[in-house]
């Protein structure tokens, strides 16, 4: 048993590419009975296709109105003046350097604007994938593998940011040695979701990525200038205050524990007080923090400290959803890329196939039976990307070679 899940030699390519065929015809066959079962827009359990999407549609409306968009209860009416949900309020708390991204979803209609939304932030997310699947080698086929990732279609049911956060910091990740100043501007983008960019500064700074550090600094500023134009130096403001509530909301769970998948969450969910829980999630990120250190001892960005931080990502914040596992992709790809060229070494394959995987019932598994996998999930892919960069040669392929020179 433990070969079993410690090699899994089981798994070939074409095994594999037999699973990732059943997946994707799961996935596509939910969508379209999702779609097909709906009415007026309404899925068959009482929610709006692009559940989540209201909250930013309705901020790009209230900016062409001039409207506070963190008075919650302003957001709430203006909301609920286009759909009254049963299923509660969609709050918007993201900072206002996101606001120049809603401001266009203003000039649609609800439907158009989410289909606009979903093929933009889709075709971004496939193209920063692409390139990490082109340096992967001989891989699956790149569609097979977008339409085989549980993670794909909880980003499409919530109509959510993920897709394009995502792309935004795979593609800086990947430009940083190439292109600093572009891998910077993505990285300035990223920072509408600031959470998942925790590690990013860490990680130029020691590796001296200067001008990705200066390039990332400006865009961000930028972001922010074009908020204050947009809505008035006040924002910033609001926007804190917005924060602090939502922190609270947080630790309360008003989004439930159980749909979260970071080690806080995790935490709440098996009964952890909220200090206790802040002090696990503390000591995760402190954990990963000195692993990305030692990934980059000597100051130079690899494509390991790339897919180290990404993976890394979902393990320092305590916020952190199921859609935002379409970050998994880039570290994959990259660990994917490593065992093909080199040879997959104990544990790799199962880090790559729950990464991919999991997604599909680590919600069902946290909500139903209380039991968060994520955390361990994510911990180990990153205990194995950081365990392939820091000892490229293992052991037991040290003494075949010498074995062989004998």
């Amino acid at each position: 048993m433990g070969a079993f899940l410690k090699q899994m030699d089981w798994l070939g390519r074409a095994r594999a590419l037999g699973y990732l065929r059943l997946l994707a015809l799961l996935n596509v066959a939910m969508l379209v009975f999702l779609v097909a079962t709906s009415r007026g827009g309404i899925d068959r359990n009482g929610f709006l296709l692009g559940s989540d999407f209201i909250s930013f549609w309705t901020t790009g409306h209230m900016l062409h109105r001039g409207a506070d968009v963190y008075d919650a209860s302003v957001h709430i009416a203006a909301q609920r003046a286009f759909y009254a949900s049963d299923t509660g309020y969609t709050a918007f708390f993201y900072p206002p350097s996101f606001l120049p991204m809603c401001w266009p979803l203003g000039l649609l209609a609800y439907f158009p604007a989410l289909a606009v939304w979903l093929i933009v932030t889709g075709v971004a997310y496939i193209a920063a994938v692409r390139q990490w699947w082109l340096r992967a080698g001989e891989t699956a086929p790149l569609w097979l593998l977008i339409l085989a990732f549980p993670a794909v279609p909880i980003v499409v049911t919530h109509g959510q940011t993920s897709f394009l956060v995502a792309a935004f910091l795979g593609l800086g990740a990947l430009l940083v040695r190439s292109r600093p100043d572009m891998a910077g501007v993505f990285f300035g983008l990223a920072t509408v979701k600031p959470q998942f960019g925790l590690l990013i500064p860490l990680a130029l700074v020691l590796t001296r990525e200067w001008r990705t550090v200066f390039s990332a600094t400006a865009t961000t500023l930028l972001l922010m200038m074009i908020a204050v134009v947009l809505s008035g130096p006040q924002v910033w403001v609001d926007w804190l205050a917005a924060s602090s509530r939502a922190t609270t909301a947080m630790e309360a769970g008003a989004v439930p524990f159980g749909k979260m998948v970071s080690v806080f969450a995790a935490g709440r969910l098996l009964g952890m007080s909220v200090s206790l829980a802040y002090a696990l999630q503390v000591a995760a990120a402190i954990g990963v923090g000195l692993g990305i250190g030692l990934l980059c001892r000597q100051h130079r960005w690899t494509g390991a400290v790339a897919a180290s931080v990404l993976s890394g990502a979902l393990l320092v914040t305590p916020f952190a959803l199921d859609y935002d596992l379409v970050l998994l992709a880039f570290p994959a790809l990259w660990l994917l890329g490593e065992g093909l060229r080199g040879g997959f070494r104990d544990w790799e394959k199962l880090a790559l196939a729950l990464a991919f995987i999991a997604p599909a019932f680590a919600r069902p598994l946290a909500l139903n039976a209380s039991i968060p996998i994520m955390p361990a999930v994510l911990a180990l892919l990153f205990a194995v990307i950081v365990r392939r960069a820091t000892n490229p040669a293992p052991m037991h392929w040290q003494e075949h070679e010498l074995q062989g020179i004998s």
